[in-house]
Order: C-alpha cells, then structure tokens, then sequence
C-alpha cells in the first residue's frame, strides 16, 4: 500500500522536551534549580491531566491550560510555591520552545518530497505552531488532540488523520517513539513506525531498541526517509 502521508507524535519523537523545560525552568527560577527534575515531575502528570478529560471529569481543556494547572503542584514540591503569576504563564512557554532531536529537520526535509507530513500531538494548536516555527518544521498541516477535542489514545484522534486528509488510514503513518501510542493507531487501521529515542528520559528509563509490532523500527527520521526511499 502506498505510504501517502505520515503524521508524527511530537513530545519525545519530534522534539526533546526534558532538555527543553530543564533549561527554561532554570532561566526562568535561576540556576541553583533541579531542571531536570522539574520537567520530570511536571511530565510525570501529564497523562494524568488529560486523563480527567478522557473521562469526563474535565470539559475540553488544551494542553496549555492543563500544563498550567498542574505547574502549581510541580513549584509546590519542589519548595517554590512563591514563583509569581507571571513566571508561571512564562514556564508554560517552555513547552513552546522545545528543540528537535538533530536528525528531525533534515529527515523531515527529505519526507516531505514525497509525502504529506504533520503532527498528531496532544499538544494544542498554538504550541504546535509555535514549534514549527521555532524551528523550521516543515509541516504541511497541523492535527492532533485540539482539531478532535479528543487526546490520545482515544480513536477519534488517530481517525481523523485519515479523514481530515481524505485518504484510506492504511496510507496513513503514525510515527512515534512511544509503543503504545503506536499500538492505538494500529488499532485504527493506520501504519506505524517506531523512532527509537533513548535519551528522552534523560537515561533513567531506556525506551525499547525496536517495536516488534510497528511496520518500520528505525533510530532517526534519515533513517526512516531511507526506508520509505526518500
């Protein structure tokens, strides 16, 4: 089946964003502050937040609200619970201001020849083109969570690449560094290829070599641009 177009999970497949908010949090609260374990922590309640949407507990609330309010929790734990209004809605920017991964622009570059590409994030609109911007993703549209007001794993966001598109989900690659959101889009009829990312954990949890399961395991865009012969 020919491959028409690829749509990309972007937190830890497109762009780095340990690295990204480690360095934010420490401009913004000064050096002396644990990056790293910041982002961490304010990651660690990331499926969490949208959790309560999935299940109602929530209305629709986008990634930058969601990111906001459990930004209080993260500065409480961490002993800054004084940090003012306005460096909290600063800190949020931070996921705005993510790097790619070194492989990410010139594998997208080559992709692109060929293929429709965007991203089907749970991350809002705004911060999806914010990124792009940033760094010169070449996006050809912007999908995901916020087009759907539904966030992943649920079905309706992998359907609606497809649909959107206007192409059969078989023609439709998922591209992720995640296992499971790979799984859901399978079980959506949509093709999948696994981008292995070992230091998006920052080497405290080493994500798999290769998905057994995926159509194509790889461990960088060039390398998947190689593959699907761009």
């Amino acid at each position: 089946m020919t491959v028409r177009a690829l749509v990309f999970d972007v937190f830890g497949t497109v762009v780095d964003w340990r690295a990204g908010v480690a360095r934010e949090a420490r401009r913004l609260l000064g050096p002396a502050v644990d990056g790293d374990a910041l982002a961490d922590d304010w990651r660690g309640r990331y499926v969490p937040s949208m959790q309560r949407v999935r299940a109602g507990d929530l209305p629709w609330t986008p990634l930058d609200a969601l990111h906001r309010a459990s930004l209080d929790d993260v500065l409480a734990d961490a002993g800054l619970a004084d940090v003012g209004a306005d460096v909290r809605a600063e800190l949020v920017l931070a996921w705005h201001r993510l790097d790619p991964w070194p492989d990410v622009v010139p594998g997208l570059t080559r992709l692109q020849r060929s293929h429709v590409l965007a991203p089907l994030s749970n991350g809002n609109v705004a911060l999806q083109v914010d990124l792009a911007r940033r760094s010169g993703l070449p996006w050809d549209c912007v999908l995901g969570a916020e087009v759907v007001r539904h966030y992943k794993p649920d079905p309706e966001v992998y359907d609606s690449a497809a649909q959107l598109l206007a192409v059969p989900p078989s023609s439709v690659v998922m591209v992720a560094a995640h296992v499971d959101d790979l799984a859901a889009a399978r079980a959506r009829g949509l093709r999948t290829a696994y981008v292995h990312r070992p230091a998006e954990f920052g080497g405290r949890v080493v994500p798999p070599a290769a998905d057994p399961d995926a159509d194509w395991s790889v461990g960088s865009f060039e390398e998947l641009a190689d593959r699907l012969g761009c």
